[in-house]
């Protein structure tokens, strides 16, 4: 008697329904996960896009921050947000120094920008944070998978030859299916493992263009602060 896969598992021993039912929740996770970040990135790309067009065609920084509210899904417009934020606690400060007629060296107004600086790496750092969450899930699916697999095929082959010795018989109708039933267990784990690490790889390639994107974004924005303060000396 022929059986589909299906059937297979349906036949198998508890151990094996154990691991298949482990497989497939490993499999609904990540595929959930697939999903849920193709699109993540993809309004990212977006919204990138849109808010550094935006952010070098306004005319001022005050222009500019009240844009970038529009851009939830951009790093680089979190990041000038904070950035921006840090600014007005600098601005506040400069003034109190011009009303107590207490001037502003050059080494002061530089030193203001540590302060900026670690702002913007704190934002980008909890930015890049939210887009890797889950991806080691995906790892995790591709590397542990096929070893889940090949314990149900182990388990599965080890039940098989048990019945063998019970049945005193190792003909080929015996041991066949059995062990069919033992292998798709690999099977499932690598169609569980491979698209896992194909997706993980993808992603974290993205992930590291993005981060690349948010370091020159953030490069250029100390620029531009940069070159104010000196012009003010």
């Amino acid at each position: 008697m022929q059986l589909s896969i299906t059937d297979m598992i349906f036949h198998a021993g508890p151990v094996g329904q154990l691991v298949m039912l482990t497989l497939l929740i490993f499999s609904l996770v990540s595929w959930t996960i697939v999903v849920m970040k193709a699109r993540l990135f993809r309004k990212v790309r977006l919204d990138s896009e849109d808010f550094l067009e935006t952010f070098w065609s306004s005319s001022n920084l005050n222009d500019a921050h009240e844009a970038a509210q529009e851009f939830e899904y951009s790093p680089q417009a979190a990041l000038f947000v904070a950035g921006f934020g840090e600014l007005q606690k600098i601005n506040k400060l400069r003034t109190r120094r011009e009303d107590t007629n207490r001037p502003e060296t050059l080494d002061m107004q530089l030193a203001t920008m540590d302060n900026l600086k670690r702002s913007i790496r704190k934002s980008a750092s909890q930015k890049l944070g939210e887009l890797g969450s889950s991806l080691p899930f995906l790892a995790t699916t591709g590397s542990a998978t096929p070893f889940i697999g090949l314990f149900g095929t182990v388990w599965g082959i080890m039940a098989s030859f048990h019945d063998i010795g019970q049945r005193g018989s190792a003909s080929l109708a015996v041991v066949a299916p059995g062990i069919s039933e033992a292998l798709v267990a690999t099977a499932a784990g690598l169609a569980v493992a491979i698209p896992a690490v194909i997706f993980y790889n993808y992603f974290a390639n993205k992930l590291i263009e993005i981060e690349d994107e948010i370091s020159h974004f953030s490069t250029d924005f100390l620029n531009l602060v940069e070159r104010d303060l000196l012009s003010r000396v």
